[in-house]
């Protein structure tokens, strides 16, 4: 298995994270935007991450799952082994 992590603290995984396996590529993009008011002030506290993986030969992009704990999404893609299968390989006769 393939295993990605990113460090996403004070983050709504349902609202602020999206991730995607497109043509042997994972992708996370995650975004935040916090607000904090009070009386006299306020604050904003925004940033946004984008972040792209080639997954390796063999990644099925049918067996992808995530999981966000304590700050942490990890991504888990299956791989499936590949067997090194001998090919025969044709030999024209010149003329």
């Amino acid at each position: 298995r393939y295993v990605v992590r990113a460090q996403l603290p004070g983050i709504d995984p349902d609202k602020d994270v999206e991730v995607t396996v497109a043509d042997g590529a994972l992708t996370i993009h995650a975004e935040r935007r916090e607000t904090h008011k009070d009386q006299h002030r306020s604050e904003f506290v925004y940033g946004e991450l984008t972040r792209t993986v080639r997954l390796p030969k063999g990644a099925d992009e049918n067996a992808v799952t995530a999981t966000y704990r304590d700050g942490i999404l990890e991504v888990t893609v299956a791989i499936t082994p590949e067997e090194a299968q001998a090919k025969k390989v044709p030999i024209a006769h010149g003329q």
